[in-house]
């Protein structure tokens, strides 16, 4: 049960990131190949008001919101905006990547930094294993943040008019939707989401440049596993991504970890090409 628990607990860090990508797929039908960098970011900011300047929780936690929502609005208006195509938004965001990894490294260097956890890092027995307090926090975190933005999806207007984006572009401008605004409004949301969640993750992963690397890979296997598109398939692709890497690990050996979370990938698309929750689309012609 400890190797659940902390499978869970990273598990629901990849969920995050596959979220990011999700919302940006939702709104523009291309990915942000840099949201696991904006995640990184968030990370970084958390360490620097937690440790550095030392300001209250919620205080981080709107600056690390404020700080990552503008650099994805700066994102979305130099790799995003100027160019038409998802297969140019694939090599602009990469570039983008690029940068904020090349930038992460001139302001923080390549020290791993602590994020402090909040509140308490008491650590508990639950159900016969051992899980922490920021563990528990950011399963708990994740499953809110999904939760909401399910709900959100399927019962606002403007969550229905990003359905209805996703679904055909087209047609929601023919229906009067601003597609423009919208698309703009989801790509900084996802910014602000990483933002506000790099207080949880940072005491998961803690802070480093290499970070947005590793997130990146398996967030995606988590996106490919649960479905594009799909944001309960997001969820659960991070959880099953974080339980194979742990229990592998606990059993196998460190060395097949990584190997097990692309064997498990490959078996589930051989199976559901579409992922678990994902749906092919037919189009009239």
């Amino acid at each position: 049960m400890t190797a659940i628990w902390s499978g869970l607990g990273i598990g629901a860090v990849y969920a995050l990131v596959a979220i990011g990508y999700n919302v940006v797929f939702i709104a523009y039908t291309t990915f942000n190949f840099a949201h696991a960098q904006l995640m990184m970011f968030g990370v970084f900011l958390a360490y620097w008001g937690l440790v550095v300047v030392e300001l209250p929780v919620l205080v981080v936690f709107a600056a690390a919101a404020a700080g990552v929502g503008l650099l994805a609005l700066i994102e979305e208006r130099i790799a995003i905006s100027p160019v038409r195509g998802a297969h140019a938004h694939l090599v602009t965001t990469l570039g983008m990547a690029t940068l904020l990894d090349g930038t992460t490294r001139l302001i923080w260097g390549d020290h791993v930094l602590r994020v402090p956890a909040l509140g308490t890092s008491a650590t508990w027995t639950v159900l016969g294993g051992r899980i922490s307090a920021p563990e528990a926090m950011l399963i708990g975190g994740v499953l809110v943040i999904a939760a909401g933005l399910i709900w959100y999806s399927r019962r606002s207007l403007t969550g229905l008019a990003l359905l209805a984006m996703a679904e055909d572009r087209e047609a929601a401008v023919l229906r009067g939707i601003n597609v423009k605004r919208l698309a703009v409004g989801a790509f900084v949301a996802s910014g602000v989401l990483a933002g506000l969640t790099g207080p949880l993750v940072g005491p998961k992963t803690f802070a480093v440049s290499t970070l947005a690397a590793a997130l990146a890979l398996k967030g995606f296997v988590a996106l490919a596993i649960g479905g594009f598109g799909s944001l309960p398939g997001a969820l659960l692709g991070g959880f099953v991504v974080g339980l194979v890497e742990s229990l592998s690990g606990r059993w196998l050996g460190s060395d097949f970890p990584t190997i097990m979370v692309f064997v498990v990938l490959v078996l589930i698309l051989m199976l559901r090409p579409t992922g678990l929750f994902g749906r092919a689309r037919e189009r009239m012609v």
